[in-house]
């Protein structure tokens, strides 16, 4: 199966071997990775931000250069969803256009491609560590990835399944699992402070709850995560689903 790989700024700047391992997972089960160094950001801390003006040129930047994509996939559930949820209305013409939003439709997170298109729900691997698994806020609430607190309906939840069959792995609850991290974007910048706060309460719950890593789909959490972490001495690594994944299958 072809695939077009997406890497998203916050991997492309600070969690690069987040998207090695995404080409290392999707080639071991059989897929043919390219990479369009014409590709960009997706738009989405300036439509975060409240500037669609500003977003639209990299909306249709992104349809253009993954229009004739068989399948798109990205390390990142905030750009994922910011892509197949939010460019329809930030581009209310493109659906009538020659391309349209094909492209769009075409984007998915990578543990959901692995599992949703791909058809795999185990990995052959083993990885012998107690992780918790955080889950961002875009792709619980927007991609149905995984099952929000608030909602009576149990959504399916790529990423867990896929860790849950390495072998030897203790995926650990936290307390207020799905709550969110504090990052949120741009909120991190102009509310710092409760950010701070929010993320320090999600640290402090994962090593309370006995992970020795945190991972999550979005590596914008992690870097908030890892970050506090770091300033506050915890031995809490952040890494990447895929860059588990991986090194399970090499350990396998």
């Amino acid at each position: 199966m072809n695939v077009a790989l997406f890497v998203p700024c916050f991997v492309d700047q600070l969690f690069p071997r987040a998207a090695w391992a995404s080409v290392t997972l999707l080639e071991s089960l059989g897929c043919t990775v390219t990479f369009d160094p014409e590709q960009a950001c997706c738009g989405q801390p300036l439509l975060n931000a409240g500037a669609p003006d500003e977003a639209r040129p990299l909306a249709e930047r992104f349809l253009r250069v993954f229009r004739d994509a068989e399948h798109v996939v990205a390390p990142s559930a905030s750009c994922v969803a910011t892509i197949r949820r939010h460019y329809a209305a930030l581009l209310p013409g493109a659906a009538a256009s020659s391309t349209g939003l094909d492209a769009a439709a075409r984007v998915s997170e990578l543990c959901e491609f692995v599992v949703d298109t791909l058809g795999v729900t185990a990995i052959a691997g083993r990885y012998p560590h107690r992780v918790g698994l955080h889950p961002s806020c875009h792709g619980l609430r927007e991609l149905r990835l995984g099952t929000a607190s608030e909602r009576d309906v149990v959504a399916r939840d790529p990423a867990r399944l896929l860790l849950a069959s390495l072998d030897g792995i203790e995926l650990v609850e936290p307390a207020r699992p799905d709550e969110c991290c504090g990052f949120g974007g741009t909120f991190a910048v102009t509310e710092s402070a409760v950010s701070g706060m929010m993320g320090r309460d999600r640290v402090r719950a994962h090593r309370e709850a006995g992970a020795t890593c945190i991972t999550a789909t979005d590596v914008s959490c992690l870097a908030h995560l890892d970050g506090i972490a770091r300033r506050e001495g915890a031995d809490l690594p952040a890494r990447h689903v895929a860059e588990i994944l991986c090194d399970a299958m090499g350990a396998a």
